[in-house]
Parts: structure tokens; C-alpha cells; sequence
């Protein structure tokens, strides 16, 4: 504890977005990303929103490097939309300041509350990776702080191993100092977006595949207690950018944020309830598709621009949503199975998850394109599923490592930025880089300084 006062810190509970774990640690919050001299074990940690222990401290009173305060844009090409700036520069600040003039993230994940060197460090992927794949293909350059303290440049084609190991790498090969990445260009702040209810999966998984051929964003909810014939029913959504003559003449407003004041109590998330949230959900919007096609000539719901941020990041409206779980938190868990497995592997899970009776009313569907050469990257060609699960001890976790199982077995994998529970044992048959990631860490942190609870849990480092 001299230490911690000495550096001007003290102990705080750290957690995912999920709740779950909680470790103390020692969270430094600096302005300039630097390494604490000696060697001490150390993890880069973002804005929080991983949902497992991916940022969780490795022992008690490990030091946390929190890096939202070094958020400075250092280099703007305005001809070829490439922005160079330090690794705790948020998504919505990004959006703030590139979005009105034209420049929109080329990946998003579902929330825009989240940091660059987040968005590298776990190769986050959005509703347009059929089309465009994951983040890291869209970065060009990276700065690293290595384990000794000294400065390393790498991209695809310079220290090309050290860049696929940091991409999707967890944090684990080095504190990401600075990123150049391409933004997209936009017209405008609006979006085109279609949807249109669909009465079971197999219907899901074709709505999926054949909207990817015309738009670059898609995605559905799923009712994942809904049983037999509706198993995998729910709201397919596509969307695309709106040109100057489709959007609407004035910026999106801002809405008025609402905050959760208090946790939920856990029978708000018991299966009745949630079975019939769902239900209504669905049925709601059911109701209302079939109110526009019949006032409309097109078969399916007509387009409409809606504000990017309605698209993108309806959760970011509701501040604390993840306390609607109650005081245990949650578990997020998402994985991909692929393609050839096909619809057999998904309908399994969901019968699984409607078997334990697991509420979860945020269940996302995704149609994911070709693998990234980054190591431990996430997607594959193939169906990703994600699903919320109200942390109930051993019995939620013994659910996890019966849905693993069958990722497993159809060849998928999971999303360590999502986990909190998967054993290693299971994690290294599902990632067939492993050993050749393993390596080049090794290389360049051969004492494994930068380590957390996950890592522990998933590699085996020492705590």
C-alpha cells in the first residue's frame, strides 16, 4: 500500500461492462501513455466496456493503465480520410468532430463509447463485417510500448508478426500508444435503414445472407425463448448511409439521455417476464411492418432515414443500462460458428438457452464474412450470436461451457472481448493460432508484463 500512496493511487473495485468479475486495482489515469519504470505487471485498459475480465486487474492491487485521457488527435489527411491520434481517443469523439464533416469509423461496434487502441486491441467487428471485415483492416499504423519501456512502430508491412499479435491481441503484447487508421467517407448523419419481422431461424439466416448482397449493414434480434416453430424469430434490420438527397436537411438532434438510477431487481429478468417482453417486442413490431406495406406500395417496410446513432448505438441512450441485471451483473456471450456448420449449430444454441430458461432480451444475430490474418481475431466466415445472461453463479457458468461445446464441436469459436468464464482448455481448441500467437508475445514479452484476469484465466500467466 506505500507503493500505491507513493504513486499517488489507491485501491478501486475494477469491472467489465458486465459486472462480473470485480477485482481490485491500482488505475492510473495519465495523460501521456508511459510505463512505470522496474518492471511491474501492468494492463491497458480503455473506457470499460468490455464485458468480461479483459481489463480486469490479474491479482489485487495490479496496476491499471486507464487510457481515456490520452485521447489527442495528432494528424488529420482530410484528401484521403486517414486520422493518426493517440490510442484513448474515444469513437464518440470521433464522431463529434469527423462525422458533420463527412467521416465516419469504417467498423463500429454497438456502442460508440469506446476507445481506439480498444477498438485494436480487440479487432472489434460491426454490422457491416459480411462486407468490410474487422477493424484491424483498416489500420495502418501502430505505436507500442513495449514490456522494457521502449518505443516499436508496426503495421502490415513493418514488424508484421508484432502488428497481427496486437491486433485482436487483448492488450497483451505491449501498451498502444498511437493509431492510424482509414475513416470512410459519409454524406451525411443519417441512415437508410429497412426492417421487417421473420417468423423463425432459418428464415433469419436467408434474410441475412441475401440483404448482405445489396447492403452493407445488417443484423437481427432474436427472441431467444421463443420455442418449436418460432425458435429464432425476430426483427431483421439492414441499413446504409444516406446520400445529401435522402437525408434530411438538418443534422440529427441529440436526444435527451436517460440514466438507470439503481440496480434492477433480479426478478425483472426471470424467464415469465422476459418471455412475454420478447413476445410483445416482436409482435409490436410485426403489427407495425404490416401497417406500412399496406399503406405503401413496396412489399417490405419503405426506407426511412433515422439518425446514425439510432442505428448504430440504441444502448448509448440509456446511461448505466447494464445495472437493468441486477446487482450480479452479466454475462455476454457471443461466438461464431461457421458457415459450413450451418443452421443446425445455431438452432442448438438457442435450444439451449431456451432449455436453461436464461432471460436475455438483447439477443444479436450477424452474418460474419472472411477471417483476418490477426491472430486471435474474432469473426470467421460464418453466423455470430450474441446473447445477454443474467449472472446467477455456477449455473449460468455451466450454461457457457455447454453452449462452448458446441462452438466446439461446428468449428467456432468465442469473443474474448464478450467472456468472462471459458476455460483454457476449450479456448485453445477453438483458436488454431494459438502457438504461432504464443510465440511472437514471447518475443517481445517474454516476462508476460502485460497480463489480466482473463489472460490468467484463458493462457495461463501467473496472477
Amino acid at each position: 500500500m506505500a507503493d500505491l500512496e507513493s504513486a499517488g493511487l489507491s485501491l478501486e473495485p475494477v469491472a467489465g461492462w458486465g459486472r462480473h468479475p470485480i477485482e481490485q486495482g491500482a488505475v492510473a489515469r495519465p495523460e501521456r501513455l508511459l510505463l512505470p519504470p522496474g518492471g511491474r505487471p501492468v494492463l491497458p485498459r480503455g473506457l470499460g466496456r468490455s464485458y468480461g475480465d479483459a481489463a480486469v486487474p490479474a491479482a489485487p492491487g495490479a496496476l491499471v493503465l486507464e487510457t481515456a485521457r490520452a485521447d489527442r488527435v495528432l494528424a488529420f489527411d482530410r484528401e484521403r480520410g486517414t486520422l493518426t491520434c493517440e490510442a484513448g481517443l474515444s469513437l464518440a469523439e470521433i464522431l463529434r468532430v469527423f462525422l458533420p464533416r463527412g467521416w465516419f469509423p469504417p467498423v463500429t461496434p454497438g456502442t460508440k463509447f469506446v476507445t481506439v487502441g480498444g477498438c485494436v486491441a480487440c479487432d472489434v467487428h460491426g454490422k457491416n463485417h459480411h462486407r468490410d471485415g474487422s477493424f484491424g483492416r483498416f489500420v495502418d499504423h501502430l505505436v507500442l510500448r513495449i514490456a522494457d519501456g521502449s518505443v516499436v512502430e508496426c503495421g502490415p508491412t513493418r514488424e508484421r508478426e508484432l502488428f497481427l499479435a496486437t491486433v485482436g491481441g487483448m492488450g497483451l503484447t505491449g501498451l498502444i500508444t498511437e493509431v492510424t487508421l482509414r475513416l470512410q467517407p459519409v454524406d451525411s448523419a443519417w441512415m437508410v435503414v429497412e426492417s421487417e419481422p421473420v417468423p423463425g431461424l432459418g428464415a433469419m439466416l436467408d434474410g441475412l445472407r441475401d440483404a448482405g448482397k445489396d447492403w452493407p449493414y445488417t443484423v437481427g434480434w432474436i427472441d431467444c425463448l421463443a420455442r418449436g416453430a418460432a425458435l429464432g424469430r425476430g426483427i431483421l434490420m439492414r441499413g446504409r448511409h444516406a446520400s445529401r438527397t435522402e437525408a434530411p436537411a438538418v443534422p440529427p438532434r441529440e436526444p435527451r439521455r436517460l440514466e438507470v438510477p439503481l440496480d434492477a431487481p433480479e426478478w425483472l429478468l426471470s424467464p415469465i417476464p422476459m418471455r412475454g417482453f420478447n413476445a410483445a417486442y416482436y409482435w409490436k413490431h410485426a403489427w407495425w411492418s404490416h401497417a406500412r406495406r399496406s399503406r405503401a406500395r413496396p412489399t417490405r417496410g419503405p426506407a426511412q432515414p433515422v439518425p446514425c446513432r439510432s442505428f448504430f448505438y440504441p444502448l448509448d441512450a440509456i446511461g448505466g443500462w447494464n445495472r437493468l441485471y441486477g446487482r450480479r451483473g452479466f454475462l455476454q456471450y457471443q461466438c461464431v460458428v461457421p458457415r459450413a456448420a450451418g443452421p443446425p449449430a445455431v438452432a442448438e444454441l438457442l435450444e439451449r438457452v431456451v432449455e436453461a430458461g436464461t432471460a436475455s432480451f438483447l439477443a444479436v444475430i450477424k452474418d460474419c464474412g472472411p477471417e483476418s490474418d490477426a491472430y486471435l481475431s474474432f469473426p470467421l466466415e460464418g453466423t455470430t450470436l450474441a446473447l445477454d445472461l443474467p449472472y446467477r453463479g455456477l449455473r449460468t457458468e455451466a450454461l457457457v461451457h455447454e453452449l462452448n461445446a458446441t462452438v466446439i464441436a461446428a468449428g467456432g469459436r468465442v469473443y474474448l472481448a464478450k467472456d468472462a468464464v471459458t476455460r483454457a482448455q476449450d479456448f485453445a481448441l477453438m483458436v488454431p493460432r494459438l502457438a504461432e500467437w504464443r510465440k511472437v508475445r514471447d518475443r517481445w514479452d517474454p516476462e508476460h508484463r502485460f497480463r489480466s484476469a482473463q489472460s490468467v484465466r484463458v493462457l495461463g500467466d501467473t496472477p
